[in-house]
């Protein structure tokens, strides 16, 4: 898996909405690529993690959306995330949604697929629990839960501030693609990482979390 972190022009619209589409008839849709796997050099794998299923009521929109500006930096205090900058994501070779390489795990990405965050519709961010080389940047997501805030740098100097409304964790067959990317008229985001037990070399399960925007600053 490669991934950039080059300013590059953003993809019309159209071109977006062509590659989610593209990403819909993906296995699973999900982070199939994401995990401990296996190296010469591998550490000790992190523990199993999960979160509990839990859903809260939409956060009344307050603000947005937003103007198109790409993500620069995720911050998630509860989880002790503060990330920068963000990776630029796409599809792989098998129509898959890429995550962050190995040797940039305490980094997230942004699936340009999508839209940016704070923008109407679902903007989508990936980040790595663990990899071969141990814990990653989502290492304390069981801190995480409905009502904590995951704020988004942008490029245009403003934070896009989002409340999570449901953590979901799903096996990776059964990953709910049209929920993740679906339309939705409201500016929301789907930060998107790994967990469950091991299994041929990778976690098992995705963990998704689902926010509205609340605030812009």
């Amino acid at each position: 898996m490669t991934a950039s972190t080059t300013s590059r022009p953003r993809p019309p619209r159209t071109a977006r909405i062509a590659a989610a589409s593209a990403l819909a008839l993906a296995l699973g849709g999900g982070l199939m690529a994401c995990g401990s796997g296996s190296s010469d050099g591998a550490k000790a794998p992190a523990p199993d993690v999960s979160v509990r299923n839990a859903t809260t009521t939409q956060a009344r929109q307050q603000v947005g959306p937003l103007k198109a500006a790409e993500p620069t930096r995720v911050v998630i205090p509860s989880a002790g995330v503060d990330a920068s900058p963000v990776l630029h994501l796409g599809l792989d070779e098998k129509q898959e949604l890429q995550v962050p390489p190995v040797d940039k795990a305490e980094l997230a990405g942004w699936y340009t697929g999508s839209v940016t965050p704070g923008e109407k519709g679902a903007s989508v961010i990936v980040a790595h629990y663990d990899t071969a080389k141990g814990p990653a940047l989502m290492r304390d997501v069981n801190k995480m839960h409905v009502g904590d805030v995951i704020e988004v740098g942008r490029a245009d100097g403003s934070t896009a501030v989002f409340r999570i409304r449901e953590t979901q964790q799903v096996d990776k067959t059964d990953f709910p693609t049209n929920k993740v990317y679906g339309k939705t008229d409201r500016p929301e985001l789907r930060l998107i990482t790994c967990g469950g037990p091991i299994k041929n070399g990778h976690r098992s399960a995705n963990i998704i979390f689902y926010a509205d925007l609340v605030k812009a600053q």
